[in-house]
């Protein structure tokens, strides 16, 4: 099958929309699929207002004209809903193609943290977004009931995975006396809700990793935390294996897949109980859930480790690109129906005017 997929989200970024596309194009590919990605890469783009790590592209009709015409796919997904995916959007809608799109990012409560924009506002240009898209593929069972209590339609789920051979356990036993080594790795940003994890009264270390727009302003007001910007491979992973429980405080992601990395190196998660982590994580079992973040981390402390790494051991991303894979429909174009006749004789008649229009 020949697939194309649009994403205004792609790298250099380092999040979990990149990084979930980044993974299931590879399995695609395993699996004999052609996938043709269409990104900003290359093209002519501005950064995007409050989030400049993301690039808009400028002139994305074009761009997305000439790539959909020379690949001709026989599968369109829109990944984002950004310049390149509504112009995606346009393009399949004009040519009466069937297409599918994901739901990545909780938008509303991202605007509304910066801006005052009301939530309702932003769900119906998202609605109007995803509701010509033959299915709308999101990441937990708690998301897609949000959605649809909220008017979209055709929700269907699309799970994450985790590379379980590169995200392993700290192989060093930890001595039983030291204090906790408590972690986060994200975006530094309002909506990630960092500065609760920075302001838990607990015991321990406090590591932070990542960059965003909030860092500079935290490591004024905490100069006890350890903030060490972006990591990346290797050192992504040993800075997982130092600590002993993850902390995700954010309360507007969709899933959260630093919690799967965190469970595949043995870390206990400790997070609020809210879309994301109610789904992602056992609540008792590998993680702690509660609207006290530090009772979160106390209670995710007393968790086993071998049981986090368990449960990301069945989270693969071969499984969640055949999920995707199946969620797939044809991007030939659909059939015209004809307009009933009663329909089509009223027409005639006002457009005209003509008495032999009546009904005999």
């Amino acid at each position: 099958m020949r697939i194309s997929i649009v994403t205004d989200a792609w790298r250099p970024q380092t999040n979990g929309v990149v990084t979930t596309l980044q993974s299931t194009v590879a399995q695609l590919q395993k699996f004999g699929h052609t996938v043709d990605v269409v990104t900003p890469e290359g093209q002519l783009t501005v950064p995007c207002p409050t989030y400049p790590e993301i690039p808009l592209v400028l002139r994305a009709g074009g761009l997305i004209e000439r790539r959909l015409e020379d690949f001709e796919p026989d599968a369109l997904h829109i990944a984002t809903e950004g310049p390149l995916g509504w112009a995606a959007r346009r393009y399949a809608i004009a040519r009466r193609r069937s297409f599918t799109t994901s739901y990545h990012t909780q938008f509303p409560h991202y605007v509304s943290a910066r801006l005052p924009i009301p939530p309702s506002w932003v769900y119906a240009y998202l609605r109007c977004f995803h509701g010509s898209s033959t299915r709308v593929l999101v990441g937990t069972e708690e998301l897609r009931r949000e959605l649809r209590l909220r008017g979209f339609r055709r929700v269907v789920p699309w799970t994450r995975g985790v590379d379980t051979e590169r995200f392993l356990p700290n192989v060093i036993q930890r001595s039983a006396s030291r204090s906790p080594t408590l972690l986060y790795v994200g975006r530094v940003a309002v909506e990630k809700s960092v500065e609760d994890f920075c302001a838990a009264r607990v015991e321990g270390r406090k590591i932070v990793v990542g960059d965003g727009p909030l860092l500079p302003s935290l490591k004024r007001q905490y100069p006890e935390v350890e903030f060490r910007g972006y990591c990346f491979g290797d050192e992504l992973v040993s800075a997982y294996q130092e600590a002993d429980c993850f902390v995700f405080p954010s309360r507007t992601d969709t899933f959260g897949l630093v919690m799967l990395e965190a469970m595949a190196c043995g870390l206990p998660v400790a997070a609020y109980p809210v879309t994301g982590p109610l789904d992602v994580v056992r609540h008792g079992d590998t993680g702690w859930l509660a609207d006290d973040l530090a009772e979160a981390i106390a209670g995710a402390l007393t968790l086993d480790p071998a049981r986090c790494r368990s449960q990301a051991l069945s989270a693969s991303w071969e499984r969640a690109a055949r999920q995707f894979e199946s969620h797939l429909v044809s991007f030939a174009a659909k059939p015209v129906k004809l307009a009933n006749r009663r329909i089509v004789r009223r027409w005639m008649k006002r457009a005209i005017g003509l008495s032999f229009f009546k009904r005999t």
